[in-house]
């Protein structure tokens, strides 16, 4: 099975072992996702719904260029740092998803790697294995 790793260039990847998206076969799994500009500098603090959007949009691009869309997500993971923005959130993983409608979970975390950060974003697609 030939496995593909798609960087975002941070300095962190390599300093802690990880890629922003693994392909392997026909399953993508992109890492937790933050919204954050190319600088790494927070989009949208204190902002639930414009920080899901972002993060969503650098996830679309981790799976683009793993050979995917959002339309083949199948899976995501929500953390957010106070589950009473659930309503925001959801709404911008439902705009973003609409009828894909991937199996999801959102749970309530103490914190992320940056205080400004409210949701970090995981996600799971199965492509055609031909790609």
């Amino acid at each position: 099975m030939e496995r593909t790793r798609v960087s975002s260039g941070t300095e962190w990847e390599p300093k802690v072992g990880y890629s922003r998206a693994v392909r392997a076969g026909a399953q993508i799994h992109v890492s937790g996702t933050t919204a954050t500009d190319g600088d790494g500098t927070v989009v949208a603090p204190g902002d639930p719904y414009e920080q899901t959007k972002r993060a969503l949009e650098i996830v679309a691009d981790a799976l683009a260029e793993a050979g995917g869309s959002l339309d083949d997500v199948v899976r995501t993971r929500l953390y957010v740092t106070d589950i009473d923005d659930w309503e925001a959130i959801g709404r911008a993983h439902g705009e973003a998803f609409g009828d894909i409608r991937p199996a999801a979970s959102m749970v309530e975390v103490r914190r992320l790697i940056d205080p400004d950060h409210l949701v970090e974003i995981e996600a799971v697609a199965v492509v055609s294995d031909d790609e």
